[in-house]
């Protein structure tokens, strides 16, 4: 149970909403009917964006070990019911699953994987403790996530790469609000955070408009303000470690909402809806394991 809790299973579906997105964005689904032998990649994607996402957050708590002790001594390492060491060696494993699972589907999502493996222990070294670097760090491991299942089809990378940028500007939006989580934070950082959720939301009307999916994309859309907004205007009003902690862990579990909302805007509402039944999921995981 302990090394589940590392891993932090609630977010992890929010990484496979990532890359089931990139396949949808991808026309992979469009292009094959489906059999097991066009499944087969897919699944490899899932799981190595499991092992990747939970590798890079196992290290987390690794290089955060000592922090840990002081502000979070409930987490697996500081409390003693993981060691060091033992952390270590399951966020090598995952890592090791996740670069394999995606060298299998193919070249490109391989290079892909080992990109996103550097981009998070980076981050947990040395990102995290940058104010500025540290949530494009984290921004671009995101960005990263989506581009290896757009990488489904190599062909499609030079098509749409550029939709990377949407996660990493979300991501890097929520990183940068989760710096308050503990002590509390201050009312700048949280109006800026709201003005790149509204440049987020917007980019994806605009990719709505250019593939005339407009409506199905707001229907999507407006659940993700109503999730995203709510706590974070809560927060505003009183910028408490306990407020922010709750903006956070909704920008964190309603990415699933947004991946949802670029794969309706390009016209797969079948899809989009099967990936916004992973939000209960992510939600009900979240009630048993930190998000955090």
């Amino acid at each position: 149970m302990a090394c589940i809790r590392l891993m932090r299973p609630a977010n992890i579906v929010t990484s496979v909403a990532d890359v089931l997105a990139g396949i949808t964005i991808s026309g992979f689904f469009s292009r094959y009917e489906t059999n097991a032998n066009q499944e087969l990649p897919v699944v490899l994607l899932c799981i190595s964006t499991i092992g990747l996402y939970g590798g890079g957050v196992v290290f987390n708590d690794v290089f955060d070990a000592a922090l840990d002790a002081v502000e979070r001594p409930e987490r697996p390492i500081p409390s003693g019911l993981v060691t060091q060491k033992q952390a270590s060696v399951l966020g090598i494993l995952l890592l090791f699953v996740g670069i394999a699972g995606a060298l299998l589907a193919g070249p490109a999502p391989g290079v892909i994987s080992i990109s996103i493996s550097a981009a998070a222990l980076i981050y947990d070294k040395w990102g995290k403790h940058h104010s500025l670097l540290g949530p494009l760090n984290m921004g671009i491991c995101r960005g990263l996530n989506l581009l290896l299942g757009i990488s489904i089809l190599t062909q499609s990378l030079s098509s749409w790469w550029f939709l990377a940028l949407i996660p990493v500007i979300y991501i890097a939006s929520i990183t940068m609000i989760s710096r308050g989580e503990v002590h509390g934070g201050g009312k700048p950082l949280l109006y800026a955070a709201s003005l790149l959720y509204l440049l987020v939301i917007g980019c994806v009307l605009y990719f709505a408009r250019t593939k005339q999916t407009i409506l199905p994309a707001m229907l999507f859309l407006l659940l993700f303000g109503w999730m995203i907004f709510k706590p974070l205007f809560s927060a505003i009003r009183q910028p408490s470690g306990k407020n922010i902690g709750k903006a956070v862990k909704a920008g964190v579990i309603a990415l699933i909402i947004l991946d949802a909302s670029l794969t309706a805007a390009f016209d797969s509402l079948f899809m989009a809806l099967g990936i916004l039944l992973l939000l209960p999921v992510s939600w009900g995981l979240s009630r048993l394991f930190a998000v955090t």
